[in-house]
């Protein structure tokens, strides 16, 4: 790399950089960081992945533009730990009022048909598809103010539309009106929609190149430990909201439960975001696009002019299987007869599974990049989802193959991510990004389809055939995956 080093031990200081910004100066260029399994051999082996790594220059890195300075050479930055916790915070909150939702309307107060007052059989498929459609349309222009603006601003703004949507949330629970909650679940997912884009672009803001993978591995660590708690609060939450009888009397309903938790976690969220260091914009001349796929058009371009498409893709693909298994587990409520609470602890197994896949992928790559971890999380994901859809079902064999599936995730969905930020340049990263998460989306919304025709087909039964479906999904795209990655590293190494 001809790239210029930065000092080790001297970290950026933002202000300076503004000041010499405004002179003309521009900010120094980062030296990428080696990416293990930079050449073909590399996928075959770990050894001759060890023996890339001595001398990367000579096995075909993945081509990567310079990154200008990151606001500080240490990993556990202040920006940093701001930045964990506004991301724990915001999944926290959509975990809450998704799952909320979908225990009402899968076997809840709204789990009636349409003329009920409910969704029918399958309902759960309602706020699922709420929660990824803005994504598919509105990431575009969330990408392009992420790259047009600050991204410290973009982010303390969408936290504080956060407040007024719970609030929103809140009526709707109490008076217990399914469409607003529904419609609260919709702007919700809005807010989130422009918050990805600036979550995930500021991170190469924040932290030095070398420390993209454990960064991706603690955040992804962080929000799956905020799924869990989303997870768990939902249950007992929605146990108050919606009471079983006991010893044959009725008790009474706490309607106001749910959306206060939503409101806290929004002002907690609100709180932890403003530490955020000032950022400069990325591209503060960008021309405005009012086409909401024009963004995609040249994401695309700017994407298949190297290995960013295979990489997005494959990290697309992983979420409508994703999606599909969250489809599943609220149907073990009546699988192995238990109530919320249990059947939220499924969810907080898989989430402490992610998290603990993820920063053990994170400390497993180091200073590097190991796409040779993606293969390996693909086929743990089909063997556990498999098994799923094979075995008899008891509340621990599920646990353990949920468990299992979400362990592998981490070492699947980490250095995917990480390559996105890696290969995507300075000025255009909102919008590659923002684009990766309308395609992201796009499956993502698959996964509940897919759960809605295999409903009618009456897969749903006591073995909950569904999930023979994940692995399948899971399979083909390992199979995919390991053959387009080995081209890219093929045409990597060629292109050196």
């Amino acid at each position: 790399m001809n790239s210029e080093k930065q000092p080790p031990d001297e970290p950026y200081a933002g202000d300076a950089a503004d000041l010499s910004a405004a002179d003309g100066a521009a900010s120094p260029p980062v030296e990428k960081p080696p990416l293990r399994a930079a050449s073909v051999d590399a996928m075959n082996s770990m050894d001759s992945m060890e023996s890339a790594a001595a001398d990367s220059t000579h096995h075909g890195d993945f081509v990567a533009p310079p990154h200008k300075a990151p606001v500080s050479d240490q990993l556990l930055s202040p920006g940093y730990l701001s930045l964990l916790g506004t991301q724990f915070f915001g999944a926290a909150n959509d975990n809450i009022l998704k799952q909320c939702l979908t225990f009402m309307v899968a076997t809840g107060i709204w789990s009636g048909s349409l003329a009920e007052g409910g969704l029918g059989d399958g309902g759960q498929v309602v706020p699922a598809l709420l929660l990824t459609v803005p994504f598919i349309f509105l990431s575009g222009y969330a990408g392009q103010i992420s790259d047009r603006y600050s991204k410290r601003t973009v982010m303390l703004w969408v936290k504080i539309a956060e407040i007024p949507i719970a609030m929103l949330a809140f009526v709707g629970f109490y008076i217990g009106n399914l469409w607003l909650t529904l419609f609260a679940m919709l702007l919700l997912s809005v807010q989130s929609s422009f918050f990805g884009p600036a979550k995930y672009g500021v991170i190469p803001e924040l932290v030095h190149d070398r420390h993209l993978s454990m960064a991706n591995g603690l955040i992804n660590m962080l929000t799956n430990l905020a799924v869990i708690i989303g997870s768990l609060a939902a249950g007992p939450l929605s146990d108050l909201f919606n009471p079983e009888p006991v010893a044959g009397e009725q008790v009474e309903a706490v309607l106001w439960a749910p959306g206060a938790a939503l409101i806290g976690v929004a002002l907690a969220g609100l709180l932890v975001v403003l530490p955020l260091p000032r950022l400069e914009a990325a591209n503060a001349k960008l021309k405005w696009d009012w086409n909401p796929f024009g963004s995609y058009i040249e994401a695309f371009r700017i994407m298949m002019q190297g290995p960013l498409m295979v990489v997005v893709l494959a990290w697309a693909g992983f979420y409508m299987v994703g999606m599909l298994a969250l489809m599943i587990l609220p149907d073990y409520q009546e699988i192995l007869g238990i109530d919320y609470t249990r059947t939220s602890h499924l969810l907080g197994i898989m989430g402490i599974a992610i998290a603990l896949g993820s920063v053990i992928t994170g400390l497993i790559s180091g200073r590097e990049i190991r796409p040779t971890l993606i293969p390996v999380g693909a086929i743990g994901m089909t063997v556990c989802f498999g098994l799923l859809g094979v075995v008899t079902p008891s509340y621990w064999v599920v646990a353990a193959l949920i468990g299992g599936a979400g362990f592998f995730a981490g070492f699947y969905i980490v250095p995917l991510q990480a390559l996105i930020q890696y290969l995507s340049p300075d000025d255009e990263r909102g919008r590659v990004i923002g684009t990766s998460n309308a395609i992201s989306f796009c499956f993502s919304s698959a996964g509940p389809l897919v759960y809605w025709i295999a409903v009618q087909l009456g897969l749903k039964g006591a073995e909950n055939r569904i999930f023979l479906i994940c692995a399948l999904l899971a399979g083909i795209g390992t199979a995919m995956g390991v053959v387009q990655l080995r081209r890219v590293m093929m045409n990597s190494a060629n292109s050196q």
